[in-house]
């Protein structure tokens, strides 16, 4: 079994040309991979080398246009292996995952009639929210789960919200700003027995999570590769056979079938070299014979490390006198590592702002999970202060933020 042990991540921070940078003589900590990671050398040497050896546009009668259309071809057979998924022929790319999600919900709403409904949550992302308001324009009916004061979504409005006439359960896997982990298998429970789609935002989890695509049974999941240390690259799984059957905005020279009928324009291909390396890359710290195993075994590792900080870091700054953690706790259920926190007396902007002269890097603000920030009241207060961990997080940074943060509490006392 694969361990991921602090010697291992001072291993790992080698890899990584930005750590070790500083803030006039101060190592710069970085707590703002909920907002994108940092990317080690072998995804910088991908990108780079992809440029170097073979930069041409796909399917030509030449050696590096069809290096080019290998490449394409082994990165989705590799982000397949990163999801979970049957093969590579349910993996669609674009320029993010907003993208994305507005393309598919266009498609989707082609066979979709006014009064038929969609569920979003309060607790979601906006990229995961905008796409499916905008299609009230069409006559659809947008409900909405509600967001508790826990930061826990409620089961039963979700059950209520959901009818004969839903079409579709928009819903992400784990909260940006909160950590919260949703319970994906009661959402998949309750559209079935309506026969509505689920759609999963992933882009919080899979970055922390192993991804089981086919053991969530879910019907669509996206995520994003520079939350995981590659490129900014939206990534699409479509259950197989469901890509096929929508009216997707394509050209007519566009591939008709799936996993390219979603896919507009030239992708970005060497971006996509670096997702392969990214994955690559996380795979290398785990164990197995296939890819897939060596992905989990790596993953599993990583994401007990990276839980344990998350605890160190919330039970730390819950012990401060004016700071209050917002979200569900460590105890029980599954979360992720990722912590948002107030400061009585001094506006979260302010907070992270200290923090960042300190060389310090957390986000403050909603991280576009809007509607969640304002159903707990927090939007008049510049919203939360958020830090993430990330497999190259040491635990004496950690103890270096919480010391910080106490130190801004405590000039408000």
């Amino acid at each position: 079994m694969a361990t991921f042990t602090e010697q291992e991540c001072e291993w790992c921070r080698r890899d990584f040309p930005s750590i070790g940078h500083e803030l006039e003589g101060v190592p710069i900590a970085y707590f703002d991979g909920p907002a994108g990671t940092q990317v080690p050398q072998p995804v910088i040497d991908a990108v780079a080398g992809y440029y170097r050896t073979c930069n041409a546009n796909t399917h030509g009668q030449f050696s590096t246009s069809r290096e080019t259309d290998q490449i394409l071809h082994e990165t989705r057979e590799t982000v397949a292996a990163f999801l979970g998924a049957p093969s590579w022929r349910e993996i669609s790319f674009g320029a993010n995952m907003t993208t994305l999600c507005f393309a598919l919900s266009r498609a989707l709403a082609r066979a979709w009639q006014p009064g038929d409904e969609v569920v979003i949550t309060q607790l979601d992302h906006e990229a995961n929210r905008g796409p499916w308001l905008a299609l009230q324009e069409r006559g659809i009916v947008v409900r909405e789960v509600a967001l508790r004061p826990d930061g826990t979504l409620d089961p039963e409005g979700m059950a209520q919200a959901i009818t004969p006439r839903t079409r579709l359960l928009a819903i992400g896997a784990a909260s940006n700003a909160l950590g919260t982990v949703n319970d994906l298998a009661a959402a998949r429970r309750l559209t079935r027995e309506v026969g509505a789609f689920l759609l999963v935002d992933a882009v919080h989890a899979a970055p922390h999570f192993p991804m089981h695509v086919e053991t969530l049974d879910t019907d669509f999941l996206l995520c994003s590769a520079y939350k995981f240390y590659g490129p900014h690259v939206g990534i699409l799984y479509s259950r197989p056979g469901l890509l096929d059957a929508l009216a997707t905005d394509r050209l007519s020279t566009q591939d008709a079938a799936a996993p390219f009928r979603i896919e507009t324009g030239t992708q970005n291909h060497a971006a996509l070299a670096g997702v392969k390396a990214a994955i690559e890359y996380i795979a290398s710290w785990g164990d197995g014979e296939t890819l897939r195993e060596q992905l989990v075994s790596a993953m599993e590792a990583v994401m007990i490390r990276e839980r344990e900080l998350a605890r160190r870091y919330f039970e730390g700054v819950r012990a401060v006198r004016g700071v209050r953690v917002w979200g569900p706790g460590f105890d029980g259920g599954h979360r992720a590592p990722t912590v948002a926190i107030t400061v009585e007396g001094v506006p979260s902007p302010e907070v992270a702002r200290r923090l960042g002269e300190q060389g310090i890097q957390v986000w403050d603000g909603h991280f576009y999970a809007a509607r969640a920030i304002e159903s707990l009241g927090l939007a008049d207060r510049g919203g939360v202060v958020r830090s993430g961990m990330a497999m190259y997080v040491t635990s004496t940074e950690v103890d270096r933020l919480i010391a910080a943060v106490a130190e801004i509490a405590g000039n408000q006392m």
